[in-house]
């Protein structure tokens, strides 16, 4: 059994063909079915689908990579070369440090940022409940998550991270003069937004609105902070109102496009708008960007402002990087133990099938003693040497048979195995 990963991130690819393979949460569970349905095998397969990355994580055969690429690229709607020029493959040992990095926020446009760990632990929950989710990637992502875990009470990979939202909010402040005399608009009510609201309300702006496609959830988020509550369909009619839009939706088409910031911008007599598009694919046209007195930044052009602190944390990268080493070595340890390349599983299951078929030939033999009249104390002495002698005489056989290098080597072994002290040590070699 192998495991690998294929995905783009927001290193290979631009934020366009990103939104191409961009999955809701809810959308994971058909895609798996539809991906598995592929391979007659039945493949474990996990996605992950984030703003910065959709990575696919399977088991079996690597021949199933480039059926893989053939399928995401069909469903991303592009051809095979465009996918292959922007996309990565990590096999084993790298598919697994891939994960764990990941996982620990290593990866991440943000270095340090938590909101990627609840991300993979849905895709994976996801993935469960698709019923894709096997031994392999369960040990996988479990390690993963404990790897994670120790890097953030262990290193300070996390200390002074600035995140998208935060970033967001300081691009704001370098274009008006003060953030309390703004008025403020949030399209979508996820996590994100959730995040950009709470930035945004410390600054005490003098209005803030949140407009989304559920009422009822828009209405929760606005209720924390005493902000408006508007519907999507009423933006092009208000947008004219606010000073900043932050945006971050699961639409898969934008919400926002240029004819309706340009009308806005004229009842606006042309007084800048401050806009941020958190979502992917995109929430606000790109024909946005190109007008006068719009300042509008994606997840993309917010990287050089959320990197500033990156060179302050190299210490604590390399601890994290110490731990996840560490913790890809323990994972391989545990796929070699079940590789049946090696020899190893089915071994163990021929040896605990030799010591049950020796456990019921004695039990036999005792219950017969017993059933004699023989005394118990006779039967029990008989049953612990009958099973003593019979685990012993193959190893005793090689101990005496073969020349004398090979009975050496053998001697060794059996002194490992066999001559261990209380503590469960091999005794010291004098």
């Amino acid at each position: 059994m192998s495991v690998w990963a294929l995905g783009i991130n927001h290193h290979t690819a631009p934020l366009d063909l990103r939104g191409r393979f961009a999955f809701a949460l809810d959308q994971i569970q058909p895609t798996l079915h539809g991906y598995r349905a592929s391979f007659p095998s039945q493949p474990e397969a996990t996605l992950l689908s984030t703003c910065n990355r959709t990575e696919l994580y399977a088991t079996g055969n690597q021949s199933s990579v480039e059926p893989t690429l053939e399928w995401l690229a069909k469903t991303g709607g592009v051809g095979i070369h465009v996918l292959k020029d922007h996309s990565y493959v990590l096999r084993e040992d790298q598919a697994a440090r891939h994960a764990f990095r990941v996982a620990s926020g290593l990866d991440s446009m943000v270095l340090g940022e938590a909101q990627i760990l609840g991300q993979m632990k849905d895709a994976v929950r996801a993935a469960e409940e698709a019923g894709a989710l096997g031994t392999t990637l369960h040990q996988l992502f479990q390690r993963s998550f404990s790897v994670a875990k120790q890097v953030r009470s262990s290193t300070e990979i996390g200390a002074h991270s600035i995140s998208m939202t935060a970033a967001a909010v300081r691009l704001a402040g370098q274009l008006f003069e003060d953030l309390k005399d703004i008025r403020v608009l949030f399209v979508g009510a996820g996590d994100m937004i959730e995040l950009a609201a709470t930035h945004f309300a410390a600054k005490t702006p003098k209005s803030m609105a949140i407009a989304n496609r559920t009422l009822e959830r828009g209405e929760k988020l606005a209720g924390r902070f005493g902000a408006e509550v508007m519907r999507l369909a009423d933006i092009p009619d208000r947008l004219h109102e606010f000073d900043a839009v932050i945006s971050c939706t699961a639409s898969t088409l934008p919400i926002i496009g240029l004819g309706a910031v340009e009308r806005a911008l004229k009842k606006r007599r042309h007084r800048p708008m401050f806009m941020v598009d958190l979502a992917v694919p995109r929430d606000i046209e790109i024909e946005v960007k190109g007008l006068s007195d719009i300042y509008l930044y994606t997840v993309d052009d917010l990287a050089s402002v959320v990197q500033s602190g990156k060179d302050n944390r190299q210490a604590a990268v390399a601890q994290a990087e110490a731990i996840i080493d560490a913790g890809v070595l323990s994972f391989m340890h545990w796929m070699d133990q079940r590789n049946p390349d090696h020899g190893v599983v089915p071994l163990i299951q021929q040896i605990h099938a030799q010591a049950d078929d020796w456990r019921q030939a004695e039990m036999a033999r005792a219950k017969k003693l017993l059933a004699k009249g023989e005394p118990v104390d006779v039967v029990l002495e008989a049953l612990a040497r009958g099973l003593t002698q019979k685990m012993l005489h193959g190893t005793l056989a090689e101990l005496r048979s073969g020349d004398a290098e090979a009975r050496a080597v053998m001697a060794q072994t059996v002194s490992r195995l066999f001559l261990r002290d209380d503590a469960g040590k091999p005794p010291r070699q004098s």
